[in-house]
């Protein structure tokens, strides 16, 4: 059985993420497509509008046919280890291709790029540093290095979010897993920071603002999703009372920052360069979690890098346990989210097979990241009702979703 691998977040699945799904199973010709996604907390540091099961049933019946967790320590993290988590796992479950979107449309540029980079490598490192030291943030300093090395005519544009993220798919793959052939779809109609709607396909970010601002569904939102995430969002408002977003948590992350010593938040994972005293001095002033971030961000801390730093500080990820964790490759395991009958049968077939643990029944099994995936969910639902949270927190513990 020929399977495709995507690396996803469907916050919340929309047109685009289906526009995806089809094109990618058409370009690698496959009979199986695996999604690994973010589970309740994203890339960017932000929870998730709706938590992992629903968005697993909407992608199961948007066409994916195994969804696989990406833990939250590399879930939460900068593109490298966001990818090498991705790609490594999904090597691990054996796809033959990983396809992404892009806003370039072309592998070709994607490995041009690669080629490129490794014969400039120390170059671009030098560059990089000198301008972090300057107190640029590192995202900036990274577009400056692609100055400074001066891709080819034609390469891809590396300040575009979804080259970036191509580019680190494509790196790890080369690096860790060359068997597995690197794919892509260009990108139709919208940029991803987009915060309008703009028609039947409409970036993540722009129906998160529209959902999010009239606290329901509304004929713009629905425009661009499909009937199914409609009905998955509006079950979890019903039943759930909310759709989530960081105000929910910032009255939690003002309560452990205020009660915290400087030299106990100095041992979270992101926090670094004196960024505690910071912390410290900018929560007793704000009233909202925008107006902290706000009054935080700097030309060297970014809104996203920060976002993920207090997302880690909500979690109460140990510096100390992240590198250790982080050190295992390929991740120690895969968590199986959900399956559709096709799933079951890939599943079947290479169970045996892989060289890490798939994992479909969590209560069985015990390992560090998988005890940090518990504390996150613990986080992500701390803010519903009582009742809730226990029936989200034993849902933790259980089996997969079948379709």
């Amino acid at each position: 059985m020929k399977s495709c691998g995507v690396v996803v977040e469907y916050n919340p699945f929309h047109n685009g993420h289906l526009y995806h799904l089809e094109q990618s199973k058409k370009h690698a010709e496959a009979d199986c497509m695996i999604a690994i996604m973010s589970g309740n907390f994203l890339q960017r540091g932000e929870p998730a509008i709706i938590d992992k099961w629903h968005r697993t049933e909407a992608a199961l019946h948007g066409g994916a046919d195994l969804v696989i967790e990406l833990p939250f320590l590399y879930a939460v993290q900068h593109s490298d280890f966001f990818s090498q988590g991705a790609v490594q796992t999904l090597a691990e479950m054996g796809v033959d291709s990983i396809c992404f979107g892009s806003e370039n449309g072309r592998i070709e540029s994607f490995l041009e790029a690669f080629d490129h980079m490794n014969k400039h490598q120390e170059e671009f490192n030098a560059t990089v540093r000198m301008y972090l030291n300057e107190g640029y943030a590192y995202p900036e300093a990274s577009r400056l290095g692609y100055e400074a090395i001066s891709f080819p005519s034609g390469s891809i544009d590396l300040t575009q979010p979804n080259n970036i993220l191509g580019y680190s798919y494509v790196k790890q793959l080369l690096t860790y897993a060359p068997e597995v052939e690197p794919l892509t779809v260009l990108r139709k109609n919208n940029h991803y920071h987009d915060e309008e709607i703009s028609g039947q396909i409409s970036s993540a970010t722009s129906i998160r603002k529209e959902l999010l601002q009239a606290e329901a569904m509304t004929e713009k939102s629905e425009l661009c999703l499909p009937p199914q995430t409609v009905k998955v969002l509006q079950h979890y408002q019903i039943h759930q009372g909310r759709w989530h977003n960081w105000e929910d948590y910032f009255h939690l992350l003002q309560y452990k920052i205020m009660t915290m010593e400087e030299s106990t938040l100095r041992c979270f994972h992101g926090v670094d360069e004196g960024l505690e005293y910071r912390l410290k001095r900018m929560i007793k002033a704000s009233a909202t979690f925008h107006e902290f971030l706000s009054s935080l961000k700097t030309k060297r801390y970014t809104w996203t890098r920060l976002q993920r730093t207090l997302a880690h500080i909500l979690v109460g990820t140990d510096k100390e346990e992240a590198r250790i964790l982080l050190r295992e490759t390929p991740p120690p395991y895969a968590r199986v989210l959900g399956l559709s009958e096709t799933g079951k049968r890939y599943l079947r077939s290479i169970k045996k097979e892989a060289d890490i643990p798939i994992i479909t029944q969590p209560q069985q099994f015990t390992h560090d990241m998988l005890d940090l995936e518990a504390r996150a969910a613990a986080a992500y639902y701390s803010v519903l009702s009582p009742k809730q949270r226990v029936n989200k927190l034993k849902r933790e513990y259980e089996a997969p979703i079948i379709l």
